[in-house]
């Protein structure tokens, strides 16, 4: 059984979103954040890797629609985003295993155990590639990996997009362009 959104949980992403138009906070938002809602849902994923947690949004906005037996695993670099993502999960009233770690997912993810059937990556768009690298042998079959800013930062991504629209024997890619920008969602074979 899904969990149930919280009106918590819904109340906090709009809260977020609107200081994120204030203060220029870079998150995935609204508009890209439903279609990433649709594609966890239709993937209805048991493990999530994220890899740029920043401050929780997509965290939660992922964990508002998965079973509760399933599991969200999160890296962020920055110390002070940690600890605010923390505090965002926490007040979403989602009861959701998530686990936050804070370190340089290049270091991380090669210590992670397990296998992965959803991957959100929204962190150093010149890393896409490395990050992709480094988690491939961590991927189950027909994965889901959505890369964020796909549009807006073609030209910094472009080995991650070149690698995942090319390999065809490996991943079946597709860009989706939403407003300004854009999103790769990318499954594997």
């Amino acid at each position: 059984m899904l969990e149930t959104p919280s009106n918590k949980a819904d109340q906090l992403l709009k809260e977020i979103a609107d200081i994120a138009l204030i203060e220029f906070l870079p998150i995935i938002g609204p508009a890209r954040g439903k279609v990433l809602s649709e594609e966890i849902k239709k993937a209805n994923p048991k493990r999530i890797l994220e890899i740029g947690t920043f401050i929780g949004y997509s965290t939660i906005l992922m964990a508002r629609e998965i079973e509760k037996t399933s599991q969200i695993i999160t890296i962020e670099e920055h110390t002070t985003e940690v600890e605010v993502a923390k505090n965002n999960i926490t007040q979403s009233e989602l009861d959701i295993n998530i686990q936050v770690l804070n370190g340089d997912a290049i270091e991380i993810i090669p210590t992670l155990k397990g296998n992965f059937d959803f991957v959100f990556l929204d962190a150093a768009k010149e890393e896409y590639f490395h990050y992709l690298q480094l988690i491939e042998n961590k991927l189950t079959k027909n994965a889901t990996i959505i890369a964020d800013n796909a549009g807006k930062f073609a030209t910094e991504m472009k080995d991650y997009l070149e690698h995942v629209r090319t390999t065809t024997n490996k991943y079946q890619s597709r860009y989706i362009s939403i407003s300004d920008d854009g999103i790769e969602i990318t499954t594997k074979l």
